[in-house]
């Protein structure tokens, strides 16, 4: 146990591991946001009666997305850290099997395979948490309109971020990403379904 947990730690040291990770992570989460305002928009206007039936129809999302992104990722990063292992066994004239370097492969899998499945859990659960209070604290529009304003919320925090890594504009950014889950609104608005 110890021995996964420190390499589990120099794995999260290497900067090719946290971006390839945050790339995942983001990306997905972003899906998850999005499909959350699509979820609890389109539940809306569909005149879904009450809360807890939106939070679950966003609950089966969650799982779909969730699940989505740490199979795919495992699969597409297992293809890939083998085909880089493969390259460099070529190159090196030597098996790499069982080595600190196939070890530490696969733990950036690990670790990139969790973080795509946190993302869209994080985009999709949290601007559902307003329809748990449906019917006490909130009508099912101001669950809507607080929902979207966490999602919104969601997406700028990802713009914010990703601009702090790359010294751009933090407030536009952030703008450019939250824009993105007002579009998805609109779209469920003027769009017949």
């Amino acid at each position: 146990m110890r021995s996964r947990l420190r390499r589990l730690r120099s794995a999260l040291q290497r900067e090719e591991v946290r971006a390839i990770s945050r790339r995942y992570f983001i990306s997905n989460g972003f899906d998850g946001a999005l499909t959350s305002v699509g979820i609890t928009v389109g539940s809306y206007l569909s005149g879904v009666p009450d809360g807890m039936t939106v939070f679950k129809i966003g609950i089966g999302g969650a799982i779909g997305l969730g699940t989505s992104g740490v199979w795919s990722v495992w699969e597409i990063e297992r293809a890939e850290k083998r085909a880089e292992l493969a390259r460099i066994e070529r190159s090196m004239l030597i098996d790499l099997d069982e080595t600190h370097l196939q070890r530490q492969k696969a733990g950036a899998r690990r670790i990139n395979a969790v973080t795509s499945g946190l993302g869209p859990l994080i985009g999709v659960v949290l601007p559902l948490v307003p329809f748990l209070f449906e019917g006490t604290l909130l009508r099912m529009f101001d669950a809507t309109l607080v929902s979207l304003g966490i999602a919104v919320g969601i997406l700028f925090s990802f713009g914010a971020y990703l601009a702090e890594i790359s010294d751009q504009n933090w407030l536009v950014a952030g703008a450019r990403m939250g824009l993105a889950g007002l579009v998805v609104a609109a779209l469920n608005l003027v769009l017949p379904g």
